[in-house]
């Protein structure tokens, strides 16, 4: 087995979640949204969703999907979030959510990630559905 680096072991991570998120059928990526809010209970501690979401702990976490790394207005991120640039898809998401601290080194948040796959397609599912205003669309 070849050595790999410690420093080389977050882009294996992230490019083997990828490469697993790309090859599951259509319907397995979808999530199920009732499925994600139960998952988003372990967020609620730091995160909030919906018209009156403030930032608190972390930012809020409306219109999330799609929207620019680290763009929060009012948010004070960590300096590498704030410079990790680009957008949120699913599959970035998925690896955030999976090892936020290997995805983003030096990001500011604690949560560990979430281990079961099924758990991360449904929050993503469930974040989708709320617009940047705070309307949930499904």
């Amino acid at each position: 087995m070849p050595h790999v680096s410690r420093a080389g072991i977050p882009a294996i991570l992230l490019s083997l979640f990828a490469f697993s998120a790309l090859n599951l059928p259509a319907a397995a990526q979808e999530g199920d949204a009732a499925a994600g809010k139960k998952v988003f209970g372990k967020c609620q501690a730091c995160h909030q969703l919906g018209e009156s979401a403030r930032n608190t702990v972390g930012p809020q976490l409306n219109g999330l999907a799609r929207r620019a790394v680290g763009s929060v207005q009012g948010y004070r991120y960590s300096k590498a979030l704030a410079a990790a640039g680009g957008r949120w898809t699913d599959t970035r998401l998925a690896a955030f959510l999976a090892a936020p601290r290997t995805a983003v080194p030096g990001t500011k948040m604690a949560f560990a990630g979430l281990r079961n796959a099924d758990d991360i397609r449904n929050l993503i599912a469930y974040l989708s559905g709320f617009e940047a205003s705070g309307a949930q669309v499904n």
